[in-house]
């Protein structure tokens, strides 16, 4: 965790371990306190996603960048990575990156007087990793934490999926969701704020009546999302597994429950489809593979 302290305020580089790649490391004999920088010697950078995808190519991206869980990782591991080596691979990533909680006194050195905002993801982080992403249901007791963080910072859930489905998961109208990989973004209005406010965020009022900002660049493309999702749905729908997620301003498709000997076939019905479509962009999740256009505001695996 890269702590860089140059900026108005504290920006965190965490970059994810690949676990399909060769990867250095040194076994180490301490483990580091919970402070903020560790003493360790450098190492060469991992490859990055777009590297990944040159060097082996989509199939192995699907393959290697969406880790199935310990218990099935046996079967699904790529040749030249064993079981035990993900353990170890995993241990040293945390010796580099370390959790934030064993961090928080030198975080909150570090934020001291400046203003906070905190952004969490929903999937996996505020509920289960499951195999269909409709019973991803969040806790009671993970709303009332958030609820009490909500109170204190500016709180924002952003996601692949929809604006919608999220704020229906969660039901805090006092948060701000990015849906869509930023593409439908929604807020409560600040009693600090101007009359003044961005030339595309305009007024609307949420489920519950209650007058929110959205903010949505990308409407302009929703009728050839639309179309996107109908024409992959068609093509996909004799996969065994293959699941099909309309997200109003992307379209995913899920492979979570595809046998792996058909992701290859996935990735040419996706690609098929898409060729017509070349102002969307295709890029790569957990376990999905999603749709969306060039106005996207930032990137986001979700």
């Amino acid at each position: 965790m890269d702590l860089k302290t140059s900026h108005n305020s504290p920006v965190f580089v965490d970059p994810l371990p690949s676990l399909a790649l060769p990867m250095t490391y040194t076994t180490p004999t301490s483990f580091p306190s919970s402070g903020l920088y560790l003493n360790t010697p450098k190492k060469k950078p991992l490859p990055s996603k777009i590297e990944e995808v040159r060097a082996a190519g989509w199939l192995d991206l699907m393959l290697a960048s969406s880790p199935p869980r310990k218990r099935q990782s046996k079967d699904f591991l790529p040749h030249d990575v064993q079981a035990d080596d993900l353990d170890l691979r995993y241990r040293n990533w945390m010796v580099n990156y370390p959790s934030a909680l064993g961090s928080f006194e030198a975080i909150t050195e570090l934020a001291r007087g400046k203003k906070l905002a905190l952004f969490l993801d929903y999937d996996g982080t505020l509920s289960p990793i499951v195999d269909n992403p409709a019973n991803a249901v969040m806790s009671d007791e993970m709303r009332a934490a958030v609820r009490h963080v909500a109170s204190l910072f500016p709180t924002a859930i952003i996601s692949g999926r929809s604006r919608d489905k999220v704020f229906d998961f969660v039901k805090l109208t006092e948060l701000y969701y990015a849906g869509s990989h930023g593409m439908d973004i929604m807020g409560p209005i600040r009693k600090s704020e101007s009359n003044g406010h961005h030339v595309e965020c305009v007024r609307s009022t949420d489920s519950e009546g209650k007058e929110v900002n959205l903010f949505q660049p990308a409407s302009e493309f929703l009728p050839m999302i639309a179309e996107v999702f109908e024409n992959l749905s068609e093509s996909i729908k004799d996969i065994e597994g293959a699941r099909m997620e309309d997200n109003k301003f992307c379209v995913s498709v899920h492979y979570r429950n595809v046998a792996p000997h058909d992701y290859e076939t996935v990735h040419q019905r996706v690609t098929a489809v898409l060729k017509d479509y070349p102002c969307l962009r295709l890029t790569h999740g957990r376990k999905v593979n999603i749709m969306h256009s060039h106005q996207a505001l930032y990137q986001i695996i979700c």
